[in-house]
């Protein structure tokens, strides 16, 4: 074996560990931040993290639990492209705000969120809004200074008022999954 065949084995040797350290740290931080059920339409995916327990709290007491997820209202309908790039940029920020501890005691809705709830809201009360209404108040217009919000006027639907955690402070909200997998849980006894 040469003196470069050797190099080239040791490099390919480095970059297969180095490789297989990516993957493994890339599955756990998929695991710990439950990223997965971020692709479901499931609300109690939006408890993962502890900051959003007034906004989860609240919808639960609502009317619109019966009838409307989270991601009816926060996420576009128009096309499955549009849906899965939001998803994706507002976990993404959502993820980063969160790891980094960035997150605002008060929450609050950013102007492409703005759009996409009004969007939705017109979509599921078309007929509501067309008894008041001949003009459609759509995010981009509401921007350019042409009408009113939905929640202009219903500011408490669905979410009550949710001024921060401490608005909330005995909402019952369900448990989050343990990070640790069962079969890598040490004391497993103890918590039972």
């Amino acid at each position: 074996m040469s003196e470069n065949e050797r190099k080239g084995s040791k490099f390919k040797i480095a970059f297969i560990v180095l490789l297989g350290i990516a993957v493994g740290l890339g599955l756990v931080i998929v695991r710990v931040s439950n990223a997965i059920s971020y692709l479901s339409d499931d609300p109690v995916a939006c408890v993962n993290c502890h900051i959003m327990t007034p906004q989860y709290a609240t919808w639960f007491h609502s009317s619109h639990r019966e009838r409307a997820t989270c991601n009816d209202c926060h996420v576009p309908h128009n096309n499955i492209v549009r849906k899965y790039w939001f998803k994706a940029n507002d976990g993404f920020r959502h993820a980063s705000i969160f790891t980094l501890r960035l997150d605002p005691q008060v929450i609050q809705i950013k102007d492409d969120g703005k759009t996409v709830v009004q969007e939705n809201c017109i979509r599921c009360h078309i007929n509501q809004v067309n008894d008041v209404s001949s003009s459609y108040v759509t995010g981009r217009t509401y921007k350019e200074g042409k009408g009113n919000l939905c929640w202009d006027c219903h500011r408490n639907v669905p979410h009550g008022t949710v001024h921060s955690q401490a608005s909330t402070p005995y909402a019952r909200v369900p448990r989050l999954h343990p990070a640790i997998p069962e079969w890598l849980n040490i004391n497993k006894n103890e918590n039972k």
